[in-house]
């Protein structure tokens, strides 16, 4: 089952994370994740540009690594980031103290304490430890599916729309997986949220 929005019985057993910001201000946050990538971060920035909007990209460190110059050009023009992890591990199937130290050398490379877990998927005491040394866990409040070879993109853009709301923070992918996709959403649902007088926030 694809789901673009998480229901809010689930997010009131996971109180620890940020999935959504202030609910009464007409502001949402785009992010983007699994980069940087050469083949398609470049592309996203100057989508970006041309809507005059910030965005916060949750990096994968050994993608930070090889692409220095890419993660370079999100930094200088004024974009923020977090950390994805630097090795894109799933959370479940990974030790606690190996998981929370693959995170904080993502975090420490990019002087941040924003991360956002892999897929979504963490387990208790990984979200204990990560707690406790000052890292805020962000998931998100509307899922855009841009990687799913199964999704148009007629119906992605119908459903990113359905589902933002006041404080939304929406997850797209700067990968190479979700291009296919993402490339041709993303500059619709700008001029549409531009249009519903959404602004833009960073986190």
């Amino acid at each position: 089952m694809i789901l673009f929005q998480i229901p809010d019985w689930v997010r009131y057993f996971f109180k620890g994370f940020t999935w959504r910001k202030d609910p009464s201000k007409k502001v949402i946050y785009l992010t983007f994740d699994d980069g940087p990538v050469p083949e398609v971060t470049p592309l996203v920035l100057d989508i970006l540009d041309q809507y005059d909007v910030k965005a916060t990209f949750f990096m994968v460190g050994d993608n930070v690594r090889k692409h220095p110059d890419v993660y370079q050009q999100v930094i200088s023009r004024g974009h923020h980031v977090g950390s994805h992890s630097y090795h894109h591990l799933q959370g479940l199937h990974s030790g606690v103290r190996s998981y929370v130290a693959d995170v904080k050398k993502t975090n420490d490379m990019l002087g941040t304490k924003l991360f956002r877990p892999p897929h979504g998927r963490l387990r208790a005491p990984q979200v204990s430890l990560l707690k406790r040394e000052g890292y805020e866990i962000i998931l998100w409040d509307v899922l855009a599916n841009d990687w799913s070879k199964w999704l148009k993109p007629d119906f992605i853009l119908f459903n990113v729309k359905r589902h933002t709301r006041n404080g939304s923070i929406i997850v797209f992918h700067d990968s190479i997986k979700a291009r296919h996709n993402m490339l041709p959403v993303l500059p619709q649902a700008l001029k549409w949220w531009k249009e519903q007088g959404y602004s833009f926030g960073v986190l």
